[in-house]
């Protein structure tokens, strides 16, 4: 599948944001067993290789993947700060963990698995997140980069709608990318802001 036309300005927001610490975090929504949304801020991993899937990686003792395994859609809204610009995604995202029988996503998880620091590998070998806190000694954790743990996730984030808000500018620009399944394109408004 061809790049995403929203890769370019998302891309160039990235570049222009790179040295804000918190460029990087974006809040992703899921639902709960409710029917009610429910938010976190979460870390953005890069791209699959030329791809429009955007990574997370979680754990597979979070509320999160209990609401994906109900409801595989959500949300991303992201702003910059340095360049004014809000980027609200939404569509499918993907479970890729240790039962995942494709070896190309296995792949995507080990490849991710290694990428990451030894503090952020050591949080999967933590005590049960969102339960009452355990002894201190329990986080003094050391994780073998080569051994992945069950309770280790990738998220892929497919996108089927975006909408990019410039904030700067008189009057101020924003579009909307919505994928086409009958076509198997993207088109593009422009929108009132």
């Amino acid at each position: 599948m061809p790049l995403a036309p929203w890769r370019s300005p998302l891309a160039r927001a990235l570049h222009r944001n790179r040295a804000a610490a918190d460029a990087r975090y974006c809040q992703l929504a899921t639902v709960n067993a409710d029917g009610y949304p429910s938010n976190r801020t979460v870390v953005f991993r890069g791209f699959w290789q030329e791809s429009n899937h955007l990574q997370i990686i979680t754990d597979a003792r979070s509320t999160k993947l209990a609401h994906l395994q109900r409801q595989p859609w959500g949300a991303i809204c992201w702003y910059f700060r340095q360049s004014r610009e809000q980027f609200r995604l939404s569509g499918e995202i993907n479970v890729i963990d240790h039962r995942t029988p494709r070896p190309d996503l296995q792949q995507a998880r080990r490849q991710m698995w290694q990428n990451i620091s030894d503090n952020a590998r050591a949080q999967f070998l933590w005590p049960d997140p969102g339960v009452p806190k355990a002894d201190p000694a329990a986080f003094e954790v050391v994780p073998d980069p080569a051994t992945i743990p069950e309770t280790f996730v990738l998220l892929w984030f497919n996108p089927e709608q975006v909408e990019h808000l410039e904030l700067r500018g008189e009057p101020q620009n924003r579009t909307r990318y919505q994928y086409e399944h009958r076509t198997g394109q993207w088109q593009v408004e422009a929108l009132n802001p």
